[in-house]
């Protein structure tokens, strides 16, 4: 081990060395089965994760089938009008209960022998039950099973599959008053649009926590995005944009120069109806939380990232991502859509207009980074394997000198990014002798 390195993992992944202020990640962590596994059964069992909005099943009945931590799950709204989340497994023999992707039903039916259940979950029907004996002790152990946690925090909804999972709140942390502060924009309410984006990368899922809270990228990565926004006569700037550590692996970054924000900070590619509704929003916002509260949620856009799986990103539109790891180098994203309740409909139109040019899956953003970090899981490969000092290793280690002196961390450094490595580092533990190299002498 070099002089002065600090191994702050215990299978040898990250290398943090405050005398070189150099912080390190060793690439195993991206393409390692071994790695991958571990994470499902230390992260994805153990945390609190993102599962979806409760209004996306708005009615009784309603409901969505998805997957978490690999784990197909049925999310729905019951009879009785509480949120719930099933394992999509029959307690009979394990079938998938559900198969179609979202609907309304009072009941899910088994295809394969036909028990039914209603949607709270109960056992209803159960064909040939005469020969069962005890029948209503019986029916009783086999309604479906309910994750081991459901929680739900202005509407966002997470589910745990840990019983000994600590409260919501206290994971949540300071990103819980974040959410807060997207949940307050509209007096209305806020709710997500129906629709969803879906697409997978080819990309390990630390690559997409890595690239939303990389400000770096911004300007080399998106110039055409720039270029726009400044022929429009928008000044893009990196000045006074911040990164910050909100504990627990979550981060956000605080900017103020990369795009407008529809009803609160008004840009010329808006047109000038919408800088008269910006500001008489932002006056009657004032009027209902207070000038300093109104102030902290209009004056900046934010991207937030909760540990382990939602992104959330208060740009020129709201949206809601979710990543789902499928396998080391394989992730599925959903994103939805966060409008408020009572939104004209032309402003309506230039949410979705604006969100589709930047963070959409076919916008000016999106595309460029999902190519980045599908490169870099391409690029990954060639220093596979290779021992020689530092050569197999990502490095993370711009700003580490500001963050050394207890400085404020700007939205270019990366110390978003460390931070998520930290807790990611102290929630996986070790993994194993083997996986990653020996540290070399430095480089």
């Amino acid at each position: 081990m070099a002089e002065g390195l600090v191994d702050t993992g215990h299978g040898g992944l990250i290398a943090q060395d405050w005398n070189q202020l150099t912080f390190r990640v060793n690439r195993e962590a991206y393409r390692s089965a071994e790695v991958f596994q571990a994470e499902r059964e230390r992260i994805w069992n153990h945390n609190w994760l993102y599962l979806g909005h409760e209004t996306e099943i708005p009615n009784k009945n309603d409901y969505k089938v998805r997957t978490l931590g690999g784990k197909p799950l049925i999310f729905v709204r019951g009879g009785d009008g509480v949120v719930r989340a099933f394992l999509n497994s029959c307690p009979h023999r394990g079938t998938v209960v559900c198969r179609e992707e979202q609907g309304n039903a009072r009941n899910f039916q088994c295809f394969y022998h036909a028990w039914t259940f209603n949607s709270s979950g109960k056992l209803s029907a159960l064909p040939g039950d005469d020969a069962y004996a005890e029948l209503e002790r019986f029916k009783g152990t086999m309604d479906l099973r309910p994750v081991a946690k459901l929680d739900i925090h202005e509407g966002f909804v997470f589910v745990s599959f840990d019983p000994d999972v600590p409260p919501l709140l206290e994971h949540l942390g300071e990103a819980a008053d974040v959410l807060s502060m997207a949940a307050e924009q509209s007096a209305s309410g806020m709710t997500t649009l129906p629709g969803i984006q879906r697409y997978g990368v080819k990309g390990n899922w630390k690559l997409a926590v890595e690239n939303a809270m990389d400000g770096y990228h911004f300007a080399p990565t998106h110039n055409t995005f720039v270029g726009y926004l400044r022929e429009t006569g928008f000044p893009v700037t990196d000045d006074d944009q911040y990164a910050h550590d909100l504990g627990g692996g979550h981060s956000m970054l605080v900017l103020t120069g990369h795009n407008g924000r529809l009803g609160m900070i008004w840009e010329p590619r808006f047109g000038e109806a919408e800088k008269e509704r910006t500001r008489l929003n932002r006056e009657a916002m004032a009027e209902r939380l207070g000038q300093e509260r109104a102030d902290a949620i209009g004056d900046a856009s934010r991207i937030l990232f909760v540990f382990p799986n939602l992104l959330f990103f208060d740009l020129e539109a709201l949206t809601i991502r979710q990543l789902e790891p499928v396998a080391p180098g394989r992730t599925d994203v959903r994103a939805w859509q966060y409008v408020p309740v009572d939104e004209e409909p032309d402003v309506r139109a230039m949410r979705l207009k604006t969100m589709t040019s930047f963070v959409g899956p076919g916008g000016l953003a999106t595309p460029d980074d999902i190519e980045a970090y599908e490169a870099v899981q391409r690029g990954i490969e060639a220093s596979k394997g290779d021992t020689r000092g530092f050569n197999d290793w990502s490095d993370m280690s711009r700003g580490m000198e500001r963050e050394s002196k207890g400085e404020k961390g700007r939205s270019i450094d990366e110390g978003a990014m460390r931070s998520f490595w930290r807790h990611w580092d102290k929630a996986l533990g070790k993994v194993s002798d083997a996986t990653a190299t020996e540290y070399g002498s430095g480089c």
